[in-house]
């Protein structure tokens, strides 16, 4: 029995022989596939740990540039119109959008009040004329008496002295009565100057307080014709402002449109609050597109005579180091540049320290990115693949 069975046991130890060295070989097999697998991950994570990048070469900016800055509108001439008496609004002859010309009725004010302080002003003045004349006929008469010694003439220096209070008291007299016509004249609302109502704060039978400071204007009234133009300069750029320039404006209601205007001065400080010096433009209106209290954006041309070179805005990078740009050797790898702003015309800047035209510049730089850091760059072939 033993004889017949010895042939089995040797196939079967030749077979799991071979079974063991097949599975051998297929651990073998994963294993290096598995390893494969890794090289190409890492090799894959390393090449996108690479920032991708884009550059721009600076350009020299001999020529003149402009500067975009926020603005507001305002009328030529503005006036908040109140009443200098009391009364009853009477009625109104001017609404808002109402063109009216200087000295127009806007309204009349009821004031009864006011024209019985009249009539008493008139009666107490026709009172002190009437008691100067007496005195002043009584001072002439105890005159007369004193050249015949019938008085003394401590007599008449008193009656003297009673005719001049009298007349001094129709001045005074006189003097209310004119105030009082003069506020009479106030009960007719008038244009101080040619304009445009922009409001109408009042209405027929409406209680009005002379001089009450926490009212509403009975009407507000603007000069239109040509508006001021408030324009705050930054402090670096305040050498721009030169008599006789000309500056581009425009509105958001009138897209695509510019007007002009002049400079009319400016403050000749600087405000420490927002460290702007504000200058004032004027520009015509004569078809009244503009409105006063608008928001504008003002061009100002701007004069770079140092030269300089000019760079993208997104360019720039801000760190506890400073103010910084990337620069890409051929190489490949990045160096950060200290540079100085000599100015910041918004979406483009002019640097006069710390770049050469030569260099490339790392547009939109990443945030992570250090000295040193090797980078690709994106498009390469392209127009502006970086060349070795």
């Amino acid at each position: 029995m033993s004889s017949e069975h010895a042939p089995s046991r040797k196939r079967l130890m030749l077979l799991g022989i071979g079974g063991l060295t097949l599975a051998a070989l297929l651990v073998a097999n994963g294993l290096a596939a598995r390893t494969r697998e890794a090289h190409a991950v890492d090799a894959w994570t390393e090449r996108q740990s690479v920032p991708v990048v884009s550059f721009v070469v600076p350009t020299q900016s001999d020529q003149g540039n402009t500067l975009r800055l926020p603005a507001r509108l305002e009328a030529w001439s503005n006036a908040a119109i109140n009443a200098r008496v009391s009364g009853y609004l009477k009625d109104w002859d001017a609404d808002i959008g109402s063109h009216v010309q200087a000295g127009q009725v806007l309204a009349h004010i009821d004031s009864p009040e006011l024209d019985q302080q009249l009539a008493q002003a008139r009666a107490r003045l026709a009172q002190q004329h009437a008691s100067a004349r007496i005195a002043q006929t009584t001072a002439a008469r105890w005159q007369h008496l004193l050249t015949t010694h019938s008085v003394s003439q401590q007599e008449v220096d008193e009656k003297v002295s009673t005719a001049v209070a009298a007349n001094a008291d129709v001045q005074a007299a006189n003097a209310d009565y004119q105030r009082i016509v003069a506020l009479e004249d106030y009960k007719t609302i008038r244009a101080p100057f040619s304009g445009t109502v922009t409001a109408r704060n009042t209405d027929i039978g409406q209680l009005i307080k002379a001089d009450d400071g926490g009212a509403r204007p009975l009407f507000s009234l603007a000069d239109t014709h040509r508006l001021r133009l408030y324009v705050p300069i930054p402090q670096n750029y305040a050498s721009v402002v030169r008599p006789g320039m000309q500056v581009q404006l425009s509105v958001p209601e009138h897209p695509g449109q510019t007007y002009r205007a002049t400079l009319l001065g400016d403050s000749t400080a600087v405000d420490p609050r927002s460290g702007t010096l504000l200058a004032q433009f004027i520009a015509d209106n004569p078809d009244g597109a503009l409105m006063p209290g608008d928001y504008a954006d003002a061009t100002l041309p701007v004069n770079n005579a140092s030269g300089g070179l000019s760079i993208p805005a997104s360019a720039l990078i801000f760190r506890a180091k400073g103010t910084q740009v990337a620069t890409l050797d051929r190489t490949g790898h990045v160096h950060l540049r200290d540079i100085h702003i000599a100015m910041d015309l918004g979406d483009r800047l002019i640097i006069d320290q710390g770049l050469k035209p030569a260099d490339h510049v790392i547009d939109n730089p990443p945030d992570a990115l250090r000295e040193n850091d090797a980078v690709q760059l994106a498009y390469a072939g392209g127009d502006h693949a970086y060349k070795a």
